[in-house]
């Protein structure tokens, strides 16, 4: 389940990340046109589940109310010591960013209530821009990437995204949106 940025957004981010993909090209950037915001990941959902597990994320969507946030700043995983994962995080307010976290949880219950494990820990809002080779010292691209400060935009609804792992353009991830799930119906 993700919030996909629309357009204008992903563009300016898209922008601001052109000349760092230039001078950085050891890193594995993803295409602006897959860029989201993953509210909780599935690592296998059974066909057979996703009737089930759709009709349950719509109802989750339907109690939360349309958040505003943008992208902003910069982090990595694990760490900046021995970073693998680059990535803008999202700035809301205090009750936009409760927002985001309540609709989090709705979507790994829904999940879970339909029969799908879920994977990872805790949320942190965030697209990834790139992947490291090897882990790395980030403190630099902290450093750069901790500028970065894009327009503000209301997230109107979430997507089920499925992804397929080496399938994409220099065989990076493919997506395909399953369902697109408005925010706030009820």
């Amino acid at each position: 389940m993700a919030i996909v940025p629309p357009e204008q957004v992903r563009e300016d981010l898209d922008e601001f990340c052109a000349p760092r993909r230039t001078a950085l090209p050891d890193l594995r950037w993803t295409d602006a046109f897959q860029w989201h915001l993953t509210l909780a990941f599935l690592p296998d959902v059974l066909d057979a589940d996703l009737d089930e597990l759709t009709d349950r994320l719509a109802d989750a969507a339907a109690r939360r109310r349309p958040p505003d946030a943008r992208l902003a700043g910069g982090g990595v995983f694990p760490d900046a010591t021995r970073a693998k994962v680059l990535w803008t995080g999202v700035e809301a307010t205090a009750d936009d960013r409760a927002e985001l976290d309540r609709l989090s949880v709705g979507c790994r219950n829904a999940a879970v209530a339909a029969g799908t494990t879920v994977e990872g820990r805790g949320f942190t809002p965030h697209v990834t821009l790139a992947r490291l080779a090897c882990p790395a010292d980030a403190s630099g691209l902290l450093e750069v990437f901790g500028t970065y400060v894009g327009p503000s935009w209301r997230a109107a609804g979430i997507e089920l995204v499925a992804s397929y792992l080496g399938e994409g353009p220099g065989r990076r991830p493919r997506y395909e949106t399953l369902a697109e799930l408005p925010l706030g119906r009820r």
